[in-house]
């Protein structure tokens, strides 16, 4: 199977999302109580049961720590470098950043169990986990400026990807054993979540909102599907990765920016149409940039 067929039905869903939002009326309270299921309930469950489904190592485990952290550090200093070369607008800024380095993590779990199986989602969930800490602190330090009331601390600790992930990398090395009940729940839920995710992705689809913002915008754009996973190219290899670990991070690095971008700019005061904007424009690009970089590094 071609890497685009396995990326389509996942862009399928997310247009479907955008159809029964714009076009069918679904309403945008069935939406939010939808995501709100997704966030709470049904990803922690699916992160949670990827993670423990493939014995890890410490030692495997910490270099892939590594790769994320060093990915997201350099996702970030690339995202800040548009402020001394092309001087945009300090709140725009700040609040579009993070679409450089924040990530879907629902088009990557679902990317990565099509491309490496079992395996392959385990991985993805375990850099997830890493990842979503690193981009929480990133996100809500640039735009602190705007609120300076929200404390990083109880955001992060209260994040339900951050529990599962904590929960799932203790019982993976420490060998604690899922009872076989648990275990087909968290299964069942966790069958639900890309589904629902991704149609939630689609209802939230917008392109208006950036109008003069254009510089800001492509430099963003560049950063998310362009330079972060030649970085992930570069970072699997010289901390010479497992095949499936390199892939993962490879796919990461090339996922288009989060939904949840929006929602902090939003709440935080800064300027969400135009994250609205460039989040959606780094979903539609990535139908063409996912497959090229799938395609060109093959690691399976």
């Amino acid at each position: 199977m071609s890497v685009v067929q396995l990326v389509l039905p996942d862009f399928l869903l997310i247009a479907m999302g955008w159809l029964l939002f714009h076009k069918l009326k679904f309403s945008a309270s069935f939406f939010q109580g939808t995501e709100k299921l997704v966030y709470f309930i049904l990803f922690p469950a699916l992160l949670f049961h990827s993670i423990t489904q493939t014995p890890l190592t410490l030692s495997s485990t910490y270099l892939v720590f590594v790769a994320v952290a060093a990915l997201m550090g350099f996702g970030v200093l690339a995202s800040w470098l548009a402020v001394p070369v092309i001087h945009p607008n300090s709140l725009d800024h700040a609040s579009v950043a993070q679409c450089g380095y924040r990530f879907n993590t629902y088009i990557g779990l679902s990317l990565a169990a099509g491309l490496a199986g079992a395996s392959g989602q385990t991985a993805m969930a375990v850099i997830v986990g890493f990842a979503v800490p690193i981009s929480n602190i990133a996100a809500v330090h640039g735009l602190a400026r705007q609120q300076k009331g929200l404390k990083i601390l109880p955001e992060l600790i209260k994040n339900p990807f951050i529990i599962a992930t904590v929960l799932a990398l203790a019982c993976n090395l420490l060998r604690i054993p899922i009872p076989h009940v648990i275990d087909v729940t968290l299964g069942r839920l966790g069958a639900c979540a890309i589904a629902l995710g991704l149609m939630c992705v689609g209802a939230t689809l917008s392109l208006r909102g950036g109008r003069g913002s254009a510089p800001l915008m492509s430099w963003i754009l560049a950063v998310r599907l362009l330079v972060m996973p030649a970085a992930a190219l570069f970072i699997g290899w010289a901390l010479d990765l497992q095949p499936a670990d390199r892939q993962a991070l490879l796919l990461f690095g090339a996922l288009p920016a989060s939904s949840a971008a929006y929602v902090l700019a939003a709440r935080m005061g800064g300027n969400g149409p135009l994250v609205a904007v460039t989040m959606s424009l780094t979903t539609l690009f990535s139908i063409i940039t996912i497959p090229f970089w799938l395609t060109i590094a093959p690691m399976t």
